[in-house]
């Protein structure tokens, strides 16, 4: 275990009392929990859902960049409006991954309930169209409670699959998924995924040369894809696409304002099966990369950190990159630093650590960056600035879902450029250099550095 020391730099970073005057950005707000399993759910009835009096019911959809503050905001806004939070999280529906993904605290999720957290082991595969169903599941049980669905969470395809609907592809029989698994089992025994790869792609898939290395089971998907129906993936119409196709061919001779109110509102209401508020939480990239580094470093803090959380990983059996759990950003680097350590003997040096920290860094800003140039392209979304009073954006969100007029415009003093706005900001970014908060000098890891030599 990290000693006391460690234990006192993170007591600062716990999370204080919301203030209705703070931004929504807190630099050093981590929640810490244990693991606490909710059941699954499933659907397969995507019709309309309507309300008593004829319209469709109201779903909020919070989104952002990691560390832009969405958790708090949903958190604050289901209280408000007497709403449930369904995690649109990819890493939070892991049990023991609390850390990394900055997971809602146990007295959160007592005070509000939270959908689609701790609902798998770290070695189990979650996939897009599981989140489809399970997450549509829940928003049919919250409303049927007469709460409000509150959806929140940065990835980026599970919130567009949840939003317009998933692919008709054919389900698997028991039988094709064992052929296919006997069939990649040897390959993924020995690891070598190229020739798996090439054997999908003999059998009708070129674009599983695209898929992310070591993601056997969206190859193993694609295959048992086109066992099943003769044609991979790719040949199955995604309704997103199909919408953007009507957006296009409406307004294409609409300025880009017309086209992300009036065409994309008309679409909205006769396409989609509920009437989805959406928000996409941001800020100036510079506080925002800032935000992140310091959040990385608060996730290295104490007895219970993300270092701690890839450790059990790796006593599990798992190794780094070898499934979701383990490509997850801030795991993956810290399971390959510690394996890393093990063959170095437990030998480890500050600059060891601190080249850790920065890959560590530079990969949560890299994700951050994708984040925005995903949600820039997903029009339905309202941008926030989520550095402004955390007070002023609940009452917009709020009179937003109760408002019956249907005219959704973002005030001006909470607006948010989705591009860069001046050349100085660009030349900011281009010049921009991590300045850590808590790991400055060669004696602030000394800490971590003897815990790791101690569990050698």
């Amino acid at each position: 275990m990290m000693s006391s020391g460690l234990c006192s730099l993170r007591a600062c970073c716990l999370r204080r009392p919301y203030s209705p005057a703070e931004p929504l950005i807190q630099t050093c707000q981590l929640p810490f929990t244990a693991a606490r399993r909710l059941r699954r759910w499933r659907v397969s009835d995507t019709r309309c859902f309507v309300s008593s009096t004829g319209s469709k019911q109201k779903v909020i959809v919070i989104s952002g960049p990691t560390g832009a503050g969405k958790s708090r905001l949903a958190l604050e806004l289901a209280k408000r409006l007497n709403g449930e939070i369904i995690s649109a999280d990819s890493v939070q529906v892991y049990r023991g991954l609390d850390v990394g993904s900055a997971k809602p605290s146990i007295s959160d999720r007592k005070e509000v309930l939270h959908h689609l957290v701790d609902i798998l082991h770290p070695s189990e595969e979650y996939s897009v169209g599981q989140f489809f169903e399970d997450a549509r599941q829940a928003t049919k049980d919250i409303l049927s409670t007469g709460k409000v669905p509150i959806v929140s969470g940065g990835t980026g395809l599970y919130l567009r699959w949840y939003i317009y609907g998933k692919p008709d592809v054919p389900k698997a029989s028991r039988e094709i998924t064992s052929q296919v698994y006997l069939e990649l089992a040897d390959l993924q025994e020995r690891g070598d995924w190229d020739a798996a790869v090439q054997l999908v792609v003999k059998a009708g898939d070129p674009k599983a040369e695209s898929l992310a290395p070591n993601d056997w089971y969206r190859l193993r998907r694609s295959l048992e894809i086109i066992k099943s129906s003769g044609a991979p993936p790719s040949a199955f119409e995604v309704p997103y696409d199909s919408f953007r196709q009507k957006v296009d061919s409406s307004g294409a001779e609409s300025t880009p304002e017309v086209k992300s109110s009036t065409v994309l509102e008309e679409i909205k209401s006769k396409d989609l099966d509920y009437d989805f508020l959406c928000f996409f939480l941001s800020s100036q990239r510079l506080d925002l990369y800032r935000s992140i580094d310091f959040r990385c470093e608060d996730m290295l803090l104490g007895n219970d950190s993300i270092l701690t959380e890839a450790k059990w990983l790796l006593d599990t059996g798992l190794q780094p990159n070898s499934n979701s759990a383990t490509r997850a950003i801030g795991y993956r680097q810290a399971m390959e630093y510690l394996l890393w350590c093990k063959q170095q003997g437990g030998r480890t040096s500050p600059g060891d650590f601190f080249a850790f920290l920065s890959e560590f860094q530079k990969a949560s800003r890299n994700f951050a960056k994708r984040q925005m140039t995903w949600f820039r392209n997903e029009h339905i979304y309202q941008w926030i600035n989520a550095s402004r009073p955390l007070d002023m954006v609940l009452k917009f969100i709020s009179d937003a879902y109760h408002d019956q007029t249907g005219n959704l415009d973002v005030p001006e003093p909470l607006k948010m450029n989705k591009e860069m706005t001046s050349h100085r900001e660009a030349s900011e970014l281009k010049s921009y250099r991590t300045k850590n908060r808590h790991f400055i000098g060669r004696e602030d890891c000394s800490d971590i550095l003897d815990w790791i030599r101690r569990i050698q």
